[in-house]
């Protein structure tokens, strides 16, 4: 009776990963409604009214002096510490690295680069818009401020927008931008909302931004989030382009057959009729097959054991010892040897 193997944990891990994922066919890709174009309007409209602000020194400028006096650092000390991890939610190259593994899972996951490749151009987005911006109105930060009660645009600084805070949005918000329910998307959109703008106000109690750095890089973030859907057709082109760059490798990769190694010697065979063809493969199988004889058996004919003569093996079959003695003999007890 046949009985099947149990599978362990490690097999079914190893039968997982050889099936290859199939793509869904109906995925969710946001598009470009009047919803997202009324908030992607009054994103634009808060950027430039805070950039108006500040380059205006209106009271805005003035309420970022207050806090920067205020020192939060050095008002509530014992949430410091608490303050310098959380910080890190918004660096770009950490949250970018615990991004994209989640993401490559979801790309192996789902047979899509799409998660992928929408990360890349966000952060694409990310580096071109915000870096400009910040190289382009050069304020200095709080620790670096030289005049005070001004807005310390012009002087060479990257301070404006924030882009911990920018970062933060972007990085924590594509999760919720390709979320695969309603439900899982605004939740995320919240929690990413709340995580970036706490990164923001941690940037402002170490001091390093001001309270309209932080408003704005969360309105740069936002921007690029609400523009995303316009640069679907672009990650759909690419992600096609992939695919196909991928199959042409791997039907060069099959294509091609293994060189001999060097040295090895080549064996060319003639051809030869279909007589001649049947008795060399009668030849071979005959050679194969006593090839693989068992090296204890004897060359030769063998006979069936019914032909085959008993043999009694002659003598006793137990191993000789010193002390033992043969069957029917008499033995006499040894005197001892006195002397006299």
């Amino acid at each position: 009776m046949r009985t099947e193997r149990n599978l362990t944990r490690l097999d079914r891990v190893f039968a997982r990963l050889d099936r290859e994922p199939e793509r869904p066919a109906n995925i969710d890709v946001p598009k470009m409604s009047r919803h997202r174009v009324a908030l992607l309007t009054g994103t634009l409209a808060f950027y430039l009214a805070i950039v108006w602000l500040v380059v205006t020194t209106s009271w805005l400028v003035r309420f970022d002096w207050q806090v920067m006096f205020f020192r939060p650092y050095q008002q509530w000390q014992g949430i410091h510490w608490f303050v310098d991890y959380y910080v890190v939610l918004g660096q770009r190259g950490p949250t970018a690295v615990m991004v994209a593994a989640w993401l490559g899972w979801r790309s192996w996951r789902q047979h899509t680069l799409r998660p992928l490749l929408t990360l890349g151009a966000s952060l694409l987005l990310l580096n071109i818009t915000v870096g400009a911006a910040k190289y382009g109105m050069g304020r200095l930060g709080p620790h670096y401020a030289t005049v005070i009660g001004s807005n310390e645009m012009g002087a060479g600084g990257d301070i404006f927008p924030s882009g911990h805070t920018a970062n933060a949005v972007v990085t924590w918000g594509i999760l919720a931008y390709l979320a695969s329910t309603p439900r899982a998307r605004r939740w995320l959109s919240a929690i990413s909302a709340v995580t970036s703008l706490g990164v923001g106000m941690a940037t402002v109690y170490l001091g390093t931004h001001w309270l309209s750095d932080v408003l704005l890089g969360w309105a740069a973030g936002l921007l690029i989030l609400l523009a995303l859907p316009w640069c679907e057709p672009t990650i759909a082109r690419a992600e096609v382009a992939l695919f196909d760059l991928r199959d042409r490798w791997r039907a060069r990769k099959g294509a091609t057959v293994p060189a001999a190694p060097v040295g090895a010697p080549v064996l060319l065979k003639p051809r030869t009729a279909p007589q001649d063809e049947v008795a060399a493969r009668e030849t071979v199988t005959s050679g194969a097959r006593s090839a693989r004889a068992p090296v204890h058996l004897a060359p030769g004919p063998h006979s069936a054991r019914s032909e085959r003569t008993p043999v009694t093996p002659a003598g006793s079959r137990r191993p000789p010892h010193s002390d033992r003695v043969p069957r029917g003999a008499t033995t006499t007890p040894a005197r001892p040897l006195t002397g006299g």
